[in-house]
């Protein structure tokens, strides 16, 4: 990271530190970010440039991010001002994908339903803020998403909203799909061998979806399609004191924050392109 300043290996500090965000807001947060770069400090095109692969390579597990960065990438080459043209196209383009992909889901809900979801996606949250301003009614049952306590924020956020909301612990998955009417998750990449990659639980609660009967969807817009396959994705994991695991010379805790969960398991994936049948099936 040589000739960055330590405005830039701040705002790489706070992508690598987040993982309270959802892929959507962590990208956008990072946008944000990098608009207030530009007006403070005035990069050139080559420190731009530098952290904009520092960036890209930051969360491997979070395709959107490299994804929207590379859109900014590859018009730098007309300046500074071009990037904050890209940053602010590339940041529209997100917003209206979440709100197309919030639209699309709330109508193929049926009629006051129960939504099971797990973690925290700003892209779920989306969802659940488009039905509270259409005042369609509905229920949540989130997951506290441990270790990190994603759920917590989330459930803070529907209590916002006058929402029900019943948290409940990762292990209690299997005990409470079967009261709901569907499980929706969001996504962090979509592989291109069939598999997406999120939170770690994800492919625990699509299991126990499968078993219940219980239609699993997932939102995901083009931002988090990747031409990589499984077995080239780097997952994250977080140092094991995060689990408050007893000292021993034969305990090695384990922190893997993210997992790669089968497209098999899933009932649809909505885009802002439609509404896809998995693993594969016509747009509706």
């Amino acid at each position: 990271m040589q000739g960055l300043d330590s405005r830039a290996h701040s705002i790489l500090a706070g992508l690598r530190a987040d993982f309270q965000s959802g892929a959507t807001q962590l990208a956008l947060n990072t946008l944000d970010q990098l608009l207030s770069y530009l007006d403070e400090v005035g990069p050139d095109v080559e420190v731009l440039s530098r952290l904009l692969a520092e960036l890209r390579a930051a969360r491997p597990t979070m395709c959107v991010i490299g994804n929207a960065l590379a859109m900014i990438e590859q018009r730098l080459t007309c300046g500074p001002q071009a990037a904050r043209t890209a940053i602010i196209d590339t940041r529209n383009q997100l917003q209206d994908a979440t709100a197309v992909i919030a639209g699309h889901a709330r109508r193929h809900l049926p009629k006051n339903p129960v939504i099971m979801t797990h973690s925290a996606s700003s892209m779920v949250l989306a969802l659940f803020r488009s039905m509270a301003e259409h005042n369609q009614p509905f229920s949540v049952i989130c997951t506290q998403s441990s270790p990190g306590f994603e759920g917590h924020s989330l459930a803070l956020a529907l209590n916002e909203l006058s929402i029900p909301v019943t948290l409940i612990t990762d292990a209690q998955m299997g005990l409470f799909v079967p009261q709901a009417d569907v499980v929706i998750t969001g996504c962090d990449t979509w592989l291109a061998d069939g598999c997406f990659i999120n939170k770690s639980g994800t492919h625990l609660l699509a299991l126990a979806a499968r078993a219940a009967e219980k239609p699993f969807w997932v939102l995901a817009d083009s931002f988090r399609n990747s031409d990589v396959d499984s077995g080239s994705v780097e997952l994250e994991e977080m140092p094991g004191e995060e689990l408050k695991a007893p000292e021993g010379d034969w305990i090695t805790p384990r922190n893997v924050y993210f997992e790669r969960v089968p497209q098999s398991l899933v009932s649809q994936r909505i885009s802002e392109q439609g509404v896809f049948s998995c693993p594969a099936g016509p747009r509706r």
